[in-house]
């Protein structure tokens, strides 16, 4: 019988080398002038020296935490190949985030260039870049993971299986593991990126456009290539180690539970194949996406639902022949399970373009609070994104209801946990365009920069404009979609940390009138919102650095304002480099501490509590975020279209003010909360041993 698994490191194989077919057509595109040229290769050598420095302060954490887990690993803590399978996921998640990030910074330039002659050229190289990232994203991650399952698969054929279980489960529950490296280097690139990117632009916006009243991406601005590097390492690196780390995380997670549900190989079987049908979808899906040269919101948003919605269908498609061939016609429900959660992620798409497009009412409604001032602008924008949560959390908790009976969970709890897991697994299936339409959106603003500083004429920049305001939708897009795919996928931890605490013989009772799952509930509810408190602060100290930087440069610096002399962009990109390696320490390590410490403290019932209370809050807590953040960014950008004064209007300056608070909600705090809940479960999964046999509270 043909063995199917071995689909899916064809599927990695198939979308690498799909990647590398779009970076090297990309890199053949015309870059522009040389001063088109200059100003890539200023963010380009910026974003490089970043991420350089984060690395080399990540990497030491890395050696730190590889090293506990290997003294864990001989004091019979742990299988000794988790700590290798830790550094594999870091290394993948990094990997994965600085490849989109090279392709990204050498396509703002082309992508001006292209929109020289058409919107569709320039649209057609920025959705490439980010395709190259999300082709990479799932490439990388189904390597990971084919790597690890065969090697295992191999070892535990030929050499003793641990006490307990079965080879199949020793399996999944080492590569489970691994999930916890790439979530880590998930939240340092998250944060550490987020606090730059809004360090900067926060203070490019506050000095320049309301202070001194230049335009957006002026050359004259000194933090102005600070702000186009942060787009290239907060929203590409940050975003594609993030996505790996979601999109791995739920497929191990689902095998480890078809394990516990005892369907053996097959239950790995349909999670790695369907993300290998995802890939084949997604490169399909990209040739779909065309528009006409018509500069507006809805032309440019259908271009880019053709080709999302066309991978849809053939996942929807395929998955039934695969669920059918794979676990039989007894358990197709899995395959309603899988739909559900397709059918989740479109409808939380289509609500946050809703809440944050400026083709439809909240944005609008909110461009025009900016007509009595930033307060009005800032109540209205906080307003949208607590509106914005209902319909993600509807839609959430009616797939986590469909998928759980669908796939048979009256009858058996764990195929039910299963369903849920596969629906998450087959909400991330089409990552590959998903992402693509996502990480597309810095691109886009770095080639509007671009063409605002090399002088290019006006119709070029409102190209660009006209891709960054729907890129500015696409994200948060992306956003709900990734915060969405987290709620489901932390459950399916949470499930798979129950049953690993079960395999240590440990019994819990996680009834709500249990006092230690109530207090571990209380707990898990306020973290997040502790963690966005040292995000937010975070970026507001590294935006107070730049914005004395960019005020003591135009006072000092003779002539700067009337662009007769050039600005010290470096000093700019060294402050928000310097800050963002200091400010992430502390929300990082939150994220690692607190779920060892609970369980320590009051036992693997409280962790197990706070675990479901930090995914309840902070699902709608990221929710409301991201989506305040898309609805007050492009509500700016409705006001500088012509809208209520344009560019230049009170109204335009305080829509500037509620996009600077926006700024940190949407690229900071917000999409680093679904990399908290799972890691969080990645963490109290990998320590359950040691948190059981040391626990305070027996």
């Amino acid at each position: 019988m043909f063995d199917l698994l071995i689909l899916a490191p064809v599927g990695s194989i198939l979308a690498l080398g799909f990647a590398f077919y779009l970076a090297i057509s990309i890199l053949k595109k015309d870059a522009g002038n040389e001063k088109m040229q200059e100003i890539a290769r200023a963010v380009r050598e910026g974003a490089r020296a970043y991420l350089k420095r984060q690395y080399l302060g990540v990497s030491l954490f890395f050696i730190v935490v590889f090293f506990i887990l290997l003294a864990l690993a001989f004091k019979g803590y742990l299988v000794m190949f988790v700590p290798f399978a830790f550094l594999t996921g870091g290394f993948f998640s990094g990997l994965s985030g600085f490849i989109g990030m090279s392709i990204a910074t050498q396509s703002s330039d082309r992508t001006a260039a292209a929109a020289m002659k058409s919107l569709n050229a320039g649209l057609r190289v920025a959705f490439s870049s980010g395709a190259v990232m999300g082709m990479t994203v799932v490439g990388l991650g189904l390597l990971d993971l084919s790597i690890w399952y065969y090697f295992l698969n191999w070892y535990y054929t030929h050499h003793a299986i641990p006490i307990g279980t079965d080879k199949i489960a020793a399996i999944t529950s080492t590569m489970l593991c691994f999930g916890m490296g790439a979530s880590s280097q998930a939240l340092f690139a998250r944060v550490g990126g987020g606090i730059f990117t809004k360090a900067a632009d926060v203070g490019a916006d506050l000095v320049g456009k309301v202070e001194a009243g230049i335009p957006e991406d002026d050359p004259r601005n000194p933090a102005v290539i600070a702000d186009n590097v942060g787009d290239n390492v907060g929203d590409v690196a940050g975003m594609g180690a993030d996505l790996y780390e979601s999109y791995v995380g739920s497929i191990v997670a689902t095998s480890a539970l078809g394990v516990a549900a005892g369907l053996g190989v097959a239950g790995v079987t349909v999670p790695m194949v369907m993300a290998a049908v995802g890939v084949v979808s997604s490169i399909i899906g990209t040739f779909f996406v065309k528009s006409r040269e018509e500069a507006s919101q809805g032309v440019l948003l259908a271009a880019l639902r053709k080709g999302i919605f066309a991978s849809s269908i053939l996942v929807a498609i395929i998955s039934f022949f695969l669920v059918k061939a794979t676990l039989g016609p007894q358990n197709l429900g899995v395959y309603y399970s899988v739909l559900s959660g397709l059918i989740a992620g479109v409808l939380i798409g289509l609500s946050t373009e809703y809440f944050t497009s400026t083709s439809f009412p909240p944005t609008r409604n909110l461009a025009s609070t900016s007509l009595t001032g930033p307060a009005t602008v800032i109540i209205g924008g906080i307003a949208v994104g607590m509106m914005s949560t209902a319909v993600p959390v509807i839609v959430v908790g009616g797939a986590i209801m469909a998928s759980f009976f669908l796939a048979g969970g009256a009858e058996n709890f764990n195929s039910g946990l299963y369903g849920i897991a596969i629906s998450a697994v087959g909400m991330l299936s089409t990552l590959g365009i998903t992402l693509a339409t996502d990480a597309y959106g810095p691109v886009a603003d770095n080639a509007g920069g671009n063409a605002q500083m090399s002088g290019l004429p006006p119709e070029v920049r409102k190209r660009t404009d006209a891709l960054d305001a729907l890129g500015n939708t696409t994200a948060a897009t992306g956003k709900g979609f990734a915060i969405g795919s987290a709620a489901l996928t932390a459950l399916a931890l949470i499930a798979a940390y129950r049953d690993q605490v079960l395999i240590y013989g440990k019994e819990m009772s996680l009834s709500l009138i249990n006092p230690n799952v109530l207090v571990g509930l209380f707990l898990g509810g306020m973290l997040p919102f502790l963690f966005c408190s040292l995000t937010m602060r975070a970026v507001g100290r590294a935006a107070g650095k730049i914005v004395v930087e960019v005020r003591r440069q135009f006072k000092e610096i003779a002539g700067l304002m009337q662009g007769k002399a050039r600005p010290d962009y470096a000093k700019c990109v060294t402050i928000a480099t310097a800050a963002a390696q200091k400010e992430m320490i502390a929300p990082s390590l939150l994220a690692i501490i607190s779920p060892i410490l609970v369980g320590l403290l009051l036992g693997v019932e409280a962790e197990a509590g706070l675990l479901t209370g930090a995914t309840v809050t902070g699902f709608v807590l990221a929710v409301m975020m991201a989506n305040s953040g898309g609805a007050w960014d492009n509500a700016k950008k409705y006001i500088e279209e012509g809208h209520h004064g344009g560019k230049g209007s009170d109204a335009h300056k305080a829509g500037v003010v509620g996009d600077t608070v926006g700024d940190p909600f949407k690229d900071t705090s917000g999409p680093s909360l679904n990399i908290l809940i799972k890691l969080m479960s990645m963490v109290s999964i990998v320590f359950a041993a040691f948190v059981i046999r040391n626990s305070l509270f027996k």
